[in-house]
């Protein structure tokens, strides 16, 4: 298996260095329908996360397109601070989607942390500094002034036809890491406040009075899970189980060790990584579900098991072979870089967007730049037994 894993690495490495440009790297490889699906733009989110991996490899290419892409998202911010959701290399279009992205400022912020580091690249800090300056502005002023969580609308972040609104784990998770790493105010706040909210199970009962009630709602009518709330709103939340969320939380530190071996063995007991890692959602959203909304069936796309809604995202199976590693977990984790690696060569090295969660048929856009980053990524945390502790922060 292990010239398997050589291979992917090297296919990887020859995807991002077909999908980079000198603007920044694209989100998929350039065909009619990726360009008719915009699939060829730099986005903000796909962009920051893909110099994560862009950044452990020693390749002039792949640097200097990570590079370009956090100057290029920096150069089209707009005035309130908020990072697009994707540019046009051109030059000719930022677009903000409809309700916002607000996970493009915040995988922005942390991956111009991570690279400046990685890549030992200390002058792209100093060169985006205002930037920086402006984009952590604009999400204060998003943040809950006794909570210090985020507040955002529904589909405005990677689960962009998902009902997710209020307060949302994955956004937060995000936040916390941002907190962290550029010393903010407030950290513990956030961490204690994320942990009551999210999972309102504990016996501990916050003295302030609206975040009781918020916990009241769920506990009296909601199932007491393993997994963290996906979002919580005023009378309302989410149990379909967000297991990029979670995942994301045992990686930047919200779960402590008791909490991230529980939410790590849930997730493990949903089947979510059988087929390939790693099903995004535990239980979908059917149609007769109060959560459901008409957007999600646009292009029969967010049905049952597809897409946000409980399809497999292998760019996402690579913070689950983080976790994994991050706790101690390696033969697990070792087994995940392999199933990543099956997942990837599928339509002879087609790095498929997603599959679907039941039957793992591929789906999606093809050459999907993240997938190769995340896998480049996660298997040179999991061959050198990295935390995410020494990784990210």
């Amino acid at each position: 298996m292990k010239g398997m894993i050589n291979t992917c690495l090297d296919e990887s490495i020859r995807l991002l260095q077909r999908n980079s440009t000198e603007a920044g790297v694209l989100a998929a490889t350039r065909s009619k329908e990726a360009e008719e699906r915009r699939y060829t733009r730099v986005f903000g989110r796909d962009a920051a996360i893909c110099a994560l991996g862009m950044a452990v490899v020693d390749d002039p290419v792949l640097r200097q397109s990570a590079r370009a892409s956090l100057l290029l998202l920096a150069q089209h911010q707009a005035e309130n601070g908020q990072i697009p959701k994707y540019v046009d290399p051109s030059g000719a279009e930022a677009d903000f989607w409809y309700l916002g992205c607000i996970d493009a400022t915040l995988w922005w912020l942390i991956a111009l942390k991570f690279f400046a580091r990685h890549a030992r690249d200390a002058e792209l800090e100093l060169l985006v500094q205002p930037n920086v300056q402006r984009a952590l502005t604009w999400l204060r002023c998003q943040e809950h002034p006794r909570l210090y969580l985020l507040q955002q609308n529904e589909a405005s972040d990677w689960a962009d036809i998902m009902p997710r609104s209020g307060f949302v784990l994955y956004t937060n998770a995000l936040w916390y890491a941002v907190k962290r790493l550029y010393g903010l105010s407030y950290q513990e706040e956030t961490k204690f406040h994320f942990n009551h909210l999210f999972f309102p199970f504990s016996r501990d009962i916050p003295d302030y009075r609206r975040l009781r009630l918020l916990m009241h709602y769920v506990r009296n009518r909601g199932k007491n899970s393993e997994l963290y709330l996906s979002f919580v709103n005023f009378s309302f939340w989410g149990d379909e189980g967000d297991i990029f969320g979670n995942l994301l939380a045992v990686l930047f530190g919200l779960a402590d060790e008791g909490p991230s071996n529980r939410i790590l063995r849930a997730i493990e007991a949903t089947g979510a990584a059988d087929v390939f890692p790693i099903r995004v959602t535990d239980t979908p959203i059917g149609r007769d579900h109060v959560m459901w909304r008409s957007y999600m069936g646009r292009h029969k796309q967010n049905l049952d098991y597809q897409y946000h809604n409980g399809g497999i995202w292998p760019y996402v199976g690579g913070f689950w072979a983080m976790a994994l590693t991050s706790v101690g977990q390696h033969k697990k984790a070792g087994n995940a870089i392999e199933q990543m690696a099956r997942a990837s060569e599928v339509g002879d090295w087609g790095f498929y967007e997603w599959f679907h969660g039941e039957s793992g048929e591929p789906n999606g856009m093809r050459g999907q730049s993240w997938n190769a980053a995340l896998f480049i990524l996660a298997e040179s945390m999991v061959r050198q037994k990295t935390r995410s502790e020494d990784m990210f922060f």
